[in-house]
């Protein structure tokens, strides 16, 4: 019959032996060292002052009572040291580290997770509530593939409600990607209070800016005659998306058209003319500077067309220049300014 037990080394009370109570409490202090194991820390010389019952893990390159028990626990019991090797599968809380720790059969690792689990929040680093419950802080996250590719899924109930990716700034939405509202997929920016569609492409496959400076102006009534050296504008938008404006009256009828974002432009310019005895109409901007010069010859009725590429800024007008005299015919389709942001 052996002495001691397989798996704590306890001593078995053998028959006919002495001072029975020796050998019982002996097996009770290894109980009471082992059993709901922590390890306050993991040491390579023992505390100066060790409080009876404080368990510590002996470190490398041990010193002093500890020597050559690398890797044991050593247990403070009535003022001397007991030592213990660890087996597979012992568990132990380390108190320094507040974490709960397995011995593999060669060091002390935490926990595995279940290979399949259910959760019903996780957070990583961050905490997790009722509508984010995945929760995750981290500088950067990875998702590689398994086989030849990856692919990120985001369902949704139906096609009234929202699939998409916000993008935060202090937890305001300042941008959204995805189908929001119906199942077009659309890019949308915010200035931290209202929603700009920039870019949007139907199920069928056609793309649209919705939010991109498109204009097409002219003037209405029947006719106009500016004197030479006045400038004209318009009063009219047959078209106006992305924010164009009429601005300040123009000396020679009409108002400025307003430009409302920085960038490259299309614009392309018509004048209809009804008489001229010879007239140049210049495309201003800015009262001052002419981007496009078109001249008429003195002769009846006559279309003129021009167009350009120019780089605009915010809050740039554009007008109509004149010089000689002629008569310009108003209305939608005839003397009419088209703008597009390219």
């Amino acid at each position: 019959m052996a002495e001691s037990t397989a798996n704590l080394n306890m001593p078995f009370i053998l028959p006919s032996q002495a001072q029975k109570h020796v050998t019982h409490n002996e097996a009770l202090l290894k109980l009471d060292a082992l059993v709901h194991l922590t390890i306050a820390a993991e040491l390579a010389a023992p505390p100066a002052s060790p409080a009876d019952g404080a368990r510590y893990l002996v470190a490398a390159a041990s010193t002093g009572a500890w020597a050559g028990r690398e890797g044991r626990i050593a247990s403070r019991q009535d003022g001397y040291w007991d030592f213990a090797e660890p087996r597979t599968g012992w568990r132990a809380w380390f108190a320094a580290l507040s974490k709960l720790k397995v011995f593999s059969g060669a060091a002390w690792q935490d926990i595995p997770l279940p290979e399949n689990g259910s959760f019903g929040e996780l957070g990583i680093n961050a905490t997790p509530d009722a509508t984010n419950r995945l929760a995750l802080a981290s500088p950067a996250s990875l998702f590689n593939h398994a086989g030849n590719g990856h692919q990120i899924k985001i369902n949704k109930a139906a096609a009234a409600d929202t699939a998409s990716l916000l993008f935060q700034s202090s937890w305001t939405g300042h941008a959204e990607m995805g189908l929001a509202g119906n199942n077009d997929f659309s890019i949308k920016v915010s200035d931290g209070s209202s929603w700009n569609t920039g870019l949007s492409i139907s199920t069928s496959g056609h793309v649209l800016r919705p939010s991109q400076p498109v204009a097409r102006a002219y003037r209405t009534g029947t006719a106009f005659s500016p004197t030479a050296g006045q400038q004209s504008g318009f009063t009219t938008f047959g078209l106006n998306q992305g924010g164009f404006l009429l601005g300040t009256a123009a000396s020679g009828g009409g108002s400025r058209i307003v430009v409302p974002a920085a960038g490259l432009y299309l614009l392309g310019l018509n004048v209809a003319v009804l008489a001229s005895s010879g007239h140049t109409v210049s495309l201003m901007l800015n009262g001052s500077q002419p981007l496009i010069f078109m001249d008429g010859v003195a002769e009846g009725p006559q279309m003129q067309s021009a167009a350009g590429i120019f780089s605009l800024s915010a809050s740039d007008y554009i007008t109509l220049g004149h010089a000689g005299t002629a008569q310009l015919e108003a209305g939608a389709g005839k003397t009419e300014l088209s703008l597009a942001m390219l």
